[in-house]
C-alpha cells in the first residue's frame, strides 16, 4: 500500500514536470513577473534609505504573488486538458494530492532561489542571520505550498478561477504573511535566535494543520 502511495506520487509529479518543461508556461511567466516586479521596486525605492520591515514585507509581497500566478493552476491544467477523470479512476485521491504538493514545492523552492537573490542584489536588503532566515523561508513557503494547493483543488472546477483564488487565497494566508514579515525583519537586524522561536511555532503549527486538514479533506473537494 505505501509502496504504491509512493509510486504513484512520483509518477504525478514526474508527470506534471515533464508538462512544464515541454511548454515552460507557468515558469517563463513567472519570471517575467519577479523580474519586472523586482525592477519597479528598485526605481520606487530609488537612493533612499528602507526600514528593513519595509523590505521584508516587499519580498514576501513577491514571493505570495508569484505563488498566486503559479501555484493555482495546478488543478486548473487538469481540468482544461481534461485528464481530471483518467486521474479519478486510475489514481488513489492522497497519490493525487501529494503529487501536486511536490510539484508545487519543486516550483515554488525553484522560484524562491530566483526570488531572494535578485531581490537581495536589487534591492541591497540584507540579510544578518542566515540560518535564521533560512528557516522562516521554508517554514513560510510550505505553508503558502499547502494552502495554494487545496485552494486550487477547490476553485478547479469554478467558472470564476481567475478572480476566486486571490479571494480564498489572501484571508487564509494573512496570518502566515504577517508572521513571516515580522520574521524575516528580525533575520535582517540580527536578532538573538530566541526572538524568533514563537514565528518559528506559529509557522510550523500552520504548515501542519494546513497539511493535515487537506489530506483529510482532499478526497471529498476531488470527488465532488
Amino acid at each position: 500500500m505505501h509502496l504504491a502511495l509512493i509510486t504513484t506520487t512520483y509518477t504525478i509529479l514526474k508527470k506534471d514536470l515533464k508538462s512544464e518543461m515541454r511548454n515552460r508556461y507557468v515558469v517563463n511567466s513567472l519570471l517575467m513577473f519577479i523580474i519586472v516586479t523586482i525592477s519597479i521596486i528598485r526605481f520606487a525605492i530609488g537612493d533612499e534609505k528602507v526600514e528593513p520591515e519595509i523590505l521584508s514585507g516587499l519580498l514576501w509581497i513577491v514571493i505570495f504573488f508569484s505563488a498566486s500566478s503559479g501555484l493555482s493552476r495546478v488543478f486548473i491544467k487538469e481540468e482544461e486538458k481534461e485528464t481530471t477523470y483518467a486521474l479519478k479512476l486510475s489514481v488513489d485521491p492522497i497519490s493525487v494530492l501529494l503529487g501536486k504538493l511536490l510539484f508545487n514545492g519543486v516550483l515554488t523552492f525553484s522560484l524562491n532561489i530566483v526570488i531572494i537573490s535578485l531581490f537581495i542584489l536589487i534591492t541591497g536588503f540584507v540579510i544578518t542571520s542566515i540560518p535564521a532566515f533560512i528557516i522562516i523561508v521554508v517554514l513560510g513557503n510550505l505553508g503558502i505550498i499547502a494552502s495554494s494547493t487545496i485552494i486550487a483543488a477547490i476553485i478547479a472546477k469554478a467558472n470564476t478561477k481567475g478572480t476566486l483564488y486571490p479571494v480564498l487565497a489572501f484571508p487564509v494566508l494573512m496570518p502566515l504573511l504577517i508572521t513571516v514579515i515580522n520574521s524575516t525583519k528580525l533575520a535582517s537586524t540580527g536578532s538573538p535566535i530566541q526572538d524568533f522561536l514563537p514565528d518559528m511555532q506559529i509557522l510550523l503549527s500552520y504548515a501542519i494543520v494546513v497539511i493535515t486538514a487537506s489530506l483529510l479533506l482532499f478526497k471529498f473537494i476531488w470527488e465532488d
